[in-house]
């Protein structure tokens, strides 16, 4: 009895698994088969505000809410320094960099930006106008945190 109880599960889930392999997703590329080449999409303009971007979690990297087309951001300069600099933010108004941008691998802090935080597109990314590709049900830290609470919503 148990054998043939296992046996119907068995069967049960080999066909839902193939059931599951037979459906065909559309690939973000489109319906175009991989063998062929298709242009690129058009880019979408790059988000150009003030406004500061919400952190979806803790620690995130700020993201860059104005476009940096342009910027130099290399071995011979890094153009986000002229506003973002300690010594430079009381003209610019722009926030001051993370402290732990002045950090050392071991810790400690230097009187300049430590050379492995000198390159900003590393961590921090512009924003462009345009739709998820995919849908997206994301929840963020704080609206998880709300919600545990008596009386959150749910």
């Amino acid at each position: 009895m148990k054998r043939h109880i296992l046996a119907m599960i068995a069967a049960t889930l080999l066909l839902a698994s193939t059931a599951i392999a037979a459906q065909t997703l559309l690939p973000l590329r489109g319906p175009t088969p991989l063998e062929q080449v298709t242009p690129a999409p058009r880019m979408t303009p790059m988000r150009n505000t003030s406004e500061k971007e919400v952190r979806n979690y803790p620690e995130q990297p700020p993201v860059i809410p104005h476009t940096i087309e342009g910027y130099q951001v290399d071995l011979g300069g890094n153009k986000c320094l002229a506003c973002h600099a300690r010594s430079r933010t009381g003209e610019s108004q722009a926030p001051m960099i993370s402290i732990t941008h002045f950090m050392d691998r071991d810790g400690q802090f230097l009187a300049t930006v430590s050379p492995r935080r000198f390159f900003c597109t590393q961590c921090h990314v512009p924003q462009h106008e345009s739709r998820p590709p995919v849908a997206n049900d994301f929840i963020d830290i704080d609206t998880l945190l709300a919600r545990s609470q008596p009386g959150g919503r749910r």
